[in-house]
C-alpha cells in the first residue's frame, strides 16, 4: 500500500474538507494535488498545511489542470452529486462527504455513475469508523427484538457555525444531514428494513429560508416492529440541557453513550464532542422472582477513542484500502442511498403532516 501514491483533488476546505486534507498530507499512499474553493478557505488551508499546493476557484479547471486520480468532496451537499458525477467521468475515484446527494434520484445517478465509470465511491459515514461505535452497535444487536432506539444531536451553534448551519440549511434540513448517520446506524443495529415513518420540524428563526426549518424529530417504524427515534435542532436558540442522547433498549436490556465530558456545557457545537463515547452502559433486564436484577450493569470503556481528526484519518485509510484493494462498494453505496431515502421521507412527513410508507 505504501507504494501506491494517489494524487487527490480536495474540493471544499471547511471543517471536514481541512481535516481530511490533513489525513491526506500524513497517510503514505496520498499525494495532495490541489485545492478548490469559491472562497480564501483554500488559502487559510495551504497555509496549515506548509504551502505550495495549487490553489483554485474552478472545479473543472481544477480537474483538467491537475489530472487528479481521486477527489475529495466536501462542499455544500447542493453541489455534491454534480462534482462527485463529473470527477467519475475524468476517471477519478471520489471520497464524498454525506449526503451522497441533496436528492433521492441525485443518488441514484451518482451510484450509476461510480457503477458505469468502475471507479470507488465512499461516502463520509464517519461513525462506522468509531470503535466506540461500532461496540454500541454491537451490543444492541444483543438487545434482543423489538429495539426502540433513542438519538439526538441539538448544536446551539452560533459564529463560524452558525454561518456554517444556515448555508446548509439552504438545501437540507437538519434531520437529512444529521440524520442520515443516525438513520444509518439504527439500520444497522436492526438489520430490518424501514417500513414507515413520521417527523414534526419547526423554524425557530427568520435567519433561514420561508418553508424551511431548523429543529426537527423523526420516528421511524421498521418491519420487525423495532422503532426510532431522532432529534435535530440547529442554532443560537437550542438548549444544551439534553443534545447528547444515545440510547437503545431492547427485551434484554439497555445500551447507552454515557458522554459525561462531551455532554457538558458548551459542547453541544463541538464537532468533537459529535462522536465521542467516552462510556457504554450495559444494562441487563435478567430479574429472579423476587423481580430484582440478577446482573450488574457493566460499564464498557474502550481505550481507543479517537478524536475528530483521527476519525477523518481512519475514513482516508478505508478510501485508500478501497481503492488498492479493490473492495466491494456495492453495499455501502446501497446503504447510504437507503439512508437519505428514509431521511428525506421524514423531510416529506414534516413539510406534509403526514406519515410517509416506504416502499
Amino acid at each position: 500500500m505504501s507504494n501506491t501514491s494517489i494524487k487527490v483533488l480536495v474540493v471544499g476546505c471547511g471543517n471536514m474538507g481541512a481535516s481530511h486534507a490533513m489525513a491526506y498530507q500524513s497517510i503514505d499512499g496520498f499525494t495532495i494535488c490541489g485545492i478548490v474553493s469559491t472562497g480564501k478557505s483554500k488559502e487559510v488551508l495551504n497555509e496549515k498545511l506548509g504551502g505550495g499546493f495549487p490553489l483554485f476557484s474552478d472545479y473543472t479547471q481544477a480537474l483538467v489542470e491537475t489530472k487528479p486520480d481521486a477527489v475529495c468532496i466536501s462542499t455544500y451537499p447542493d453541489t455534491h452529486e454534480q462534482f462527485c458525477v463529473q470527477a467519475l467521468e475524468a476517471g477519478c475515484h471520489v471520497f464524498i462527504e454525506k449526503p451522497i446527494a441533496d436528492t433521492v434520484a441525485g443518488a441514484e445517478r451518482v451510484v450509476a455513475a461510480a457503477q458505469k465509470a468502475n471507479k470507488k465511491v465512499v461516502v463520509g459515514y464517519i461513525l462506522r469508523h468509531h470503535p466506540s461505535w461500532e461496540k454500541f452497535v454491537e451490543i444492541a444487536q444483543q438487545l434482543g427484538k423489538p429495539l426502540v432506539m433513542r438519538m439526538n444531536l441539538n448544536q446551539q451553534s452560533h459564529g463560524y457555525m452558525w454561518d456554517v448551519h444556515r448555508n446548509l440549511m439552504k438545501s437540507l434540513s437538519p434531520i437529512v444531514d444529521c440524520g442520515v448517520h443516525y438513520i444509518d446506524v439504527m439500520c444497522q443495529m436492526t438489520r430490518s428494513k424501514p417500513v414507515r415513518v413520521s417527523a414534526i420540524g419547526a423554524r425557530m428563526t427568520n435567519d433561514i429560508p420561508a418553508g424551511n426549518y431548523n429543529y426537527g424529530q423523526l420516528q421511524i417504524h421498521f418491519e420487525d416492529g423495532s422503532v426510532g427515534w431522532y432529534e435535530a435542532g440547529w442554532g443560537p436558540m437550542m438548549s444544551e440541557t439534553a443534545f447528547f442522547v444515545k440510547d437503545v433498549i431492547g427485551p434484554k436490556g439497555c445500551v447507552s453513550i454515557v458522554a459525561k465530558d462531551a455532554g457538558g456545557t458548551g459542547k453541544s457545537d463541538s464537532v468533537d464532542a459529535h462522536t465521542k463515547t467516552e462510556s457504554l452502559r450495559w444494562h441487563h433486564a435478567d430479574i429472579d422472582a423476587q423481580n430484582e436484577f440478577t446482573k450488574a450493569d457493566e460499564w464498557i470503556d474502550l481505550t481507543d477513542e479517537p478524536d475528530h481528526q483521527e476519525l477523518c484519518n481512519r475514513e482516508q485509510r478505508y478510501f485508500l484500502k478501497a481503492i488498492v484493494e479493490d473492495l466491494d462498494l456495492t453495499d455501502h453505496l446501497a446503504d447510504a442511498v437507503n439512508s437519505l431515502r428514509v431521511a428525506f421521507a421524514c423531510d416529506d412527513s414534516v413539510r406534509t403532516g403526514e406519515m410517509v410508507l416506504l416502499d
